[in-house]
């Protein structure tokens, strides 16, 4: 397993912008598809964001889809998501993860269960 470790999550005011970091602790980093998931308080843990291991397919809900921007780089074995216009129900604990696989469809990237490496999450509260 890789050991992740968010940061950049906070408090900012609707329509703001946060930029979470992912940095993982492996040397293999370029062969790990990325993923970014959330709960919001009360709710099950959601796909956000997921990239390939080539950076090659990028995949977002529809809930962020053309306000977050997931990106990586593997000089840094960091995964980023880039967060812009930002609104009250993007309030959540966010995740990364990662699952070792050059697989880049929608079932893989997307699907939680598929990945088996977490980060210990990093909070985001968006207040009006």
């Amino acid at each position: 397993q890789v050991q992740l470790v968010e940061s950049g999550g906070g408090l900012v005011q609707a329509g703001g912008s946060l930029r979470l970091s992912c940095a993982a602790s492996t040397r293999a980093f370029s062969s790990y598809a990325m993923g970014w998931f959330r709960q919001p308080p009360g709710k099950e843990r959601e796909f956000v964001a997921g990239i390939s291991w080539n950076g090659g397919k990028i995949y977002y809900s529809p809930s962020v889809k053309g306000r977050f921007i997931i990106s990586r780089d593997d000089n840094k074995n960091t995964v980023y998501l880039q967060m812009n216009r930002l609104k009250l129900e993007d309030t959540a604990t966010y995740y990364c993860a990662a699952q070792a696989t050059y697989g880049s469809s929608s079932l893989i990237i997307m699907e939680q269960s598929n990945f088996n490496s977490w980060g210990q999450g990093t909070q985001v509260t968006v207040s009006s």
